[in-house]
């Protein structure tokens, strides 16, 4: 039973970095939707309240194209933020993973 155990234990151990570059794979993804979708959604609400506008003030298209110019603007200010944060989260890890090996010597 216990050889057993070892082989299972072995096999785990075997498959345990594949897993987590699967893990790492699905992270980033998810962090690409996050950027799509932060993305589209300035682009969504820039488009409603210019559409909005233009209904209500009779400008069209003008208040249309301005707002959905400054959703465009907003959703890769997002972005960027989301990216800028992403990459200090990746960096602080990393200086973790750094310091630990350091204390580890």
């Amino acid at each position: 039973m216990a050889a057993l155990e070892a082989r299972i234990a072995a096999a785990k151990a075997a498959k345990a970095p594949q897993r987590k570059h699967q893990e790492e794979h699905y992270s980033q993804a998810h962090l690409a939707w996050r950027m799509v979708i932060e993305l589209v959604a300035g682009l969504g609400i820039g488009f409603g309240i210019g559409f909005g506008l233009d209904a209500l003030l009779g400008t069209r298209p003008w208040a249309l194209v301005l707002f959905t110019l400054l959703g465009f603007v907003a959703g890769v200010k997002t972005m960027i933020r989301s990216a800028n944060e992403i990459q200090e989260t990746k960096l602080a890890e990393q200086a973790g993973e750094n310091e630990g090996t350091r204390d580890g010597d």
